[in-house]
């Protein structure tokens, strides 16, 4: 099973295999793209609402790669829908990419090379430059804001 994300729609991405997604991944579509996923629904494609457990589960992961602030609600939900699946996600998203690897979700790229490792990333102080493991709205430290830093 192949879990669409909305760059699929975009891309116009097509494949012989069974085919979902969520409905989130619809409102997030305008034009061709929009026309795209409902003649993809009339025509079989299976749309999956996951589990709270699960959404749960992936929301953990995300907040442990540093992931979960670059992901909207839809992209927590898509990597949900594959994880139950036990489907392939397709999406150039990297963010999702990284989650998706650390969950051991198989994912296929459309328009763009894939990530080349899996990462947990750093938050940085923009004042006292103390790094964390987890995001914060501001330093514990200081009070000053944060950026997400690559770990290598």
């Amino acid at each position: 099973m192949y879990v669409l994300d909305s760059s699929a729609f975009i891309q116009e991405y097509h494949t012989d295999e069974q085919i979902a997604s969520i409905p989130l991944v619809h409102e997030e579509l305008e034009g061709q793209a929009a026309f795209r996923f409902d003649a993809l629904e009339g025509s079989g494609m299976h749309l999956h609402i996951p589990e709270s457990g699960t959404v749960d589960r992936i929301e953990r992961a995300a907040r442990e790669t540093g992931d979960l602030a670059e992901l909207s609600d839809t992209d927590v939900r898509l990597l949900a829908a594959a994880f139950e699946l036990d489907g392939r996600l397709v999406t150039d998203d990297y963010a999702m990419q990284n989650v998706a690897e650390k969950m051991d979700i198989d994912v296929e790229v459309i328009a763009r090379d894939g990530i080349s490792e899996q990462r947990n990333w750093l938050f940085q102080c923009a004042g006292c430059g103390r790094e964390f493991d987890e995001n914060h709205d501001r330093c514990p430290i200081c009070g000053s804001s944060l950026s997400r830093k690559n770990p290598a």
